[in-house]
């Protein structure tokens, strides 16, 4: 996402020498950071696939040539089958849910299990393990017991085995958040020792390696199984990324000074756009929404 807003903003006629210099060290800050500006300068190169439409969005609506370049940027990226071609394991997964989608559904063993929006799993049960994999997005676990058959759900860098339990586990970026409704869990990451998380904890990990539990409101943690997400001091680029997962396209904040800005608020999942509205109005920022693309500046 980083490299769409560079390739954004070094081709917007606003562009200074500032600019350029800011994009010359963001390019050399990072190895990565190179291809990642090639490929949206690829996706880019394939605008034409779009750009009828943004031409015409841009006739009625009065986007800027910014939000156009957003806009067919953000509708490459969200076509799904180039997004699973970019994410081989999602081919397999056995079950997937759209933006803004809630499924519920039972598994072989009885377990029960709901992934929240824009989410996908993939299970594999054999005679000595029940074996679920979070390829993206959140999911609930509710397990049947069965003594000769753990249940594990892979996630990230790491695995959370039921101790006869519910619990909720939810994959953002390379972080991975596990929270126990009911009895335990065993959390372990790469080769290091599980901890044992009882119900009302939460525990995440990552790149870093397992955090410190700490106790959370286990109601609010699965307010999205009933249409809504709380917020609670949160930064505004982590709010963003998070409806964006309920959210048809993309959400771009071009302002990371305004991304720091604290964000404590409940929102309908079903009505991303009036979250954003509500955002627009209470905080500095101002909301330029062209269909397949939100654009969130700083004022």
């Amino acid at each position: 996402m980083e490299a769409l807003e560079w390739f954004v903003r070094i081709r917007d006629d606003k562009a200074d020498a500032e600019d350029r210099r800011a994009f010359a060290a963001w390019l050399v800050a990072d190895p990565a950071n190179r291809p990642a500006f090639e490929q949206a300068e690829a996706l880019w190169n394939r605008f034409d696939v779009v750009e009828p439409e943004f031409r015409r969005r841009r006739k009625a609506g009065g986007l800027g040539r910014r939000d156009v370049l957003l806009g067919g940027l953000a509708a490459l990226v969200a076509i799904p089958a180039g997004y699973v071609a970019l994410n081989r394991d999602l081919i397999f997964a056995t079950w997937r849910t759209a933006a803004g989608e809630r499924r519920s559904f039972t598994l072989d063993d009885g377990s029960q299990v709901e992934l929240g929006s824009a989410s996908a799993l993939s299970v594999d049960f054999s005679a000595g393990l029940r074996r679920v994999a979070l390829l993206e997005g959140e999911g609930f676990f509710q397990v049947a017991p069965d003594a000769a058959r753990p249940f594990v759900v892979e996630a990230g860098i790491g695995r959370t085995r039921a101790l006869g339990t519910a619990f909720n586990v939810k994959l953002d970026e390379d972080t991975v958040a596990v929270t126990v409704m009911e009895h335990a869990v065993a959390v372990a990451v790469a080769n290091g020792a599980p901890l044992t998380l009882e119900a009302g904890w939460q525990v995440s990990y990552g790149p870093v390696g397992l955090t410190r539990p700490v106790e959370v409101d286990t109601g609010l943690v699965q307010a999205w199984r009933q249409d809504r997400i709380v917020f609670e001091d949160v930064p505004l680029a982590a709010v963003l990324r998070e409806l964006e997962r309920y959210r048809r396209g993309r959400i771009i904040l071009m302002d990371r000074a305004a991304g720091a800005m604290p964000v404590t608020a409940v929102f309908e999942t079903t009505n991303v756009d009036a979250a954003l509205a509500t955002i627009a109005s209470a905080l500095p920022v101002r909301v330029v929404d062209g269909g397949l693309i939100a654009v969130v500046y700083g004022r």
